[in-house]
This record gives C-alpha cells, structure tokens and sequence, in this order.
C-alpha cells in the first residue's frame, strides 16, 4: 500500500508539471526509482514535453499456437527459438504449460506467450537465475533464489526458485500430478511452465479478456514493473510468431532494447545508462532504441518527426513505428509502437520507462513515422 501510495503522490507532482495526464487504473503508471518531479515545471526538455499515461486493459494478441505431437512441437520451436530470442528447450516448455492447461482448464484461454512473458521477467528463460536447462532440459542446476528487479510488494524473505520463480507454497500447490513426469521438479522447465499455468489460471481467471488477464499476472507477482514486462514481451513473443522473419528487422531489435529498459526513470535530457543518465527522456529512448539496431536518428521529438517517413494516418502503425504527439508545428512527445495498440515510453518527470496504449480519444497524437 505504501508503494501504491507513494506512486499517487507521484502522479500529482507529475499533474503540477505537465498540464495533462491520463490515468485508468490497471495503467496506474509505473514508480520510477527516483523522487517525485518538482512542482515548479522546467522549459521544455530535450527529448519534449509530457506523453501520454493510460494503459487500457489488454491481453497480448493470439500467437500462433503450438503443435500437440512431439515432433511437431519441436518443429513447431525450431521455427521459432532464433526468431523470439528463446532458447528452444525452453520455448517447448512454455508451449506443454499451455497444452496442458487447455485440457485441465479451457476456459482459462492460457497462451504459451503469456508464459513466455513470464519465464523472461522472471529469469531471462532460465539464462540467469533460478535454473540452467541442461540441453534435454530435464534436469538442470539450481542457481538460487535471485530477488527480481521490481518486486515491491512481496513479503520479506520470500524465496522463490525455478526458471518461473515460483514461491514454495504456489509449488506446492500445483507442481504435482504433471503429465508425462513422474517426479515432477521446480527446476524444470516443462514442470515449472504447468506449475505456472495454473497459478496463472486460479480461481477462474480467462486470460484471453483483458481484465482477466491483467488481475491474473498482478496475482502471480505483485509489481507493476513486472507486469508490464511481462505484458511487454509476450506482446513481442506473440507478434514475432506470427511474422518470423520480422525478427532480424531493424524495428524489431530497436523494440528489444526499448522492452530492456522498462523500470528506469524519466531523465530529462537523458541518453541513458552508457550516455551517464540514470535514465531517458521521450526522444533519447526512441534514438537510444534505433541507434542499437545501427539506424540513426536526431535527438528530439520534434526532428525525429520531421526525418521520418511517415505513416499513413489510416494506418495502424507497426512494430518498432514512432508515434508523435503534439501539432504539425510543434512535436512535444514521441514513443515506440509495441504492437496491438500500445507503445514503450519515457513519459514525463516522476514516472518510469512505461508501457501505454498509444492513441487515446481526445489525445493530441499527431501520426507516427517509419524509420526503417
């Protein structure tokens, strides 16, 4: 409650400085690991003014779905595995938590990419913490208990182990009676991805609406960082799947970097951690974001709009997109489209590196541009 609290006071320093922000409660903007924003507003920055700060409730899109035989599930994850950046052994475990749960509970509408979202929030897939996968992926050595980046919340001590850091009492509570093991184990992924699924889908939860899925993920881990990086992910896993070969792209890898720096603070004038900022402003974040992916771009909102080739405005805009706020003489915020509707950005002083949906009625979104 404190944190929530905290993150509220946070909100009306921000108000006091930028003029206007929109707020529904399951976007409750995230906390940034720094003081609130001073009540006298600055000039305006670098990187331009306040962005938008609603996130609408969404679940990820539909990913393509998981083949049921053996064979095909490898070659259903070989296909994949490069593509999303998952490792294979993994990918088919998140994959079994989802056919398993489609028989034990259909209505929970559990997609594969929801546990993926979750296996990289929790440990990057296992690549640190919680477990290594040996490559059958059966067995693997305990690293130990790692804290997560962000779990505020979270009674003091909580352990949790695993490549999908479940605590002991959600282990004990689903990781038996697991198809196709005798001995199930915390460690494995296959195991561990079924365990969960079902935390996951308690209670009655469908994670195919929105609000289901929204209270399900809070459930599993109280942090709104980790929920938005879970939502993050899976939204890339879900979209990458559907078109492969986007995944090499430019766009894409500049998503990547953006999704990496979720949780760090609003810095105004930013470039971020390798520039000796704690954190980005709106416009260091989308250069930042390309500049990864080797595409260069201006530094402020408003010049990255005007080099940018633009995009239609009857066009949704797609992965890795820019979209730009303010009017044709004056852009004062810029962000990087997600996909389904959302985007990443730095939004203003006292706020997070955050996920908001991107065109809301009565904003002033002025178009987005493509810059590769």
């Amino acid at each position: 409650m404190a944190g929530r609290a905290l993150i509220a006071l946070i909100l009306v320093g921000a108000l006091v400085t930028c003029g206007w922000l929109l707020i529904s409660d399951p976007g409750q903007p995230a906390q940034a690991p720094v003081a609130a924003a001073e009540s006298s507003p600055k000039p305006v920055p670098p990187g331009g003014g306040a962005g938008p700060s609603v996130l609408e409730v969404s679940a990820p899109v539909q990913a393509q779905a998981p083949r049921q035989s053996p064979s095909e599930l490898d070659k259903w994850s070989a296909g994949l595995a490069t593509a999303l950046d998952i490792p294979q052994r993994a990918l088919i475990g998140y994959a079994t938590g989802e056919l398993v749960l489609r028989k034990e509970n259909p209505d929970c509408h559990l997609s594969w990419v929801t546990l993926a979202g979750l296996g990289k929030a929790s440990s990057d897939h296992a690549r640190f913490g919680g477990s290594t996968l040996n490559p059958d992926g059966r067995t693997a050595k305990p690293l130990g208990p790692v804290p997560l980046q962000g779990a505020a919340g979270e009674p003091a001590g909580e352990k949790r182990g695993g490549p999908m850091q479940l605590t002991p009492a959600e282990w004990k509570r689903t990781g038996h009676d697991i198809p196709a093991t005798t001995d199930p184990s915390l460690d494995d992924i296959d195991d561990a991805a079924v365990a969960a699924g079902r935390v996951l889908c308690g209670a009655g939860a469908d994670l195919g609406a929105g609000n289901g899925w929204w209270k399900a993920v809070a459930a599993y881990r109280d942090s709104d960082l980790f929920r938005q990086q879970v939502l993050g992910n899976a939204q890339l896993y879900a979209t990458l799947s559907l078109a492969p070969e986007a995944a090499a792209s430019h766009s894409a890898h500049a998503v990547r970097f953006a999704l990496d720096q979720l949780g760090l603070p609003y810095v105004w004038g930013g470039n971020g951690p390798d520039g000796g900022a704690a954190g980005f402003d709106c416009s260091g974040l989308t250069k930042a974001s390309y500049d990864s992916a080797g595409v260069g771009l201006p530094r402020t909102a408003d010049s990255q709009y005007r080099s940018t080739p633009p995009v239609p405005l009857s066009q949704e805009p797609k992965l890795g997109d820019l979209v730009f706020y303010g009017s044709p003489a004056h852009i004062h915020h810029v962000g990087l489209y997600l996909g389904n509707g959302l985007m990443i950005n730095a939004p203003t002083e006292g706020q997070a590196i955050q996920i908001h949906t991107y065109h809301t009625k009565g904003d002033d979104y002025a178009g987005a541009g493509r810059p590769a």
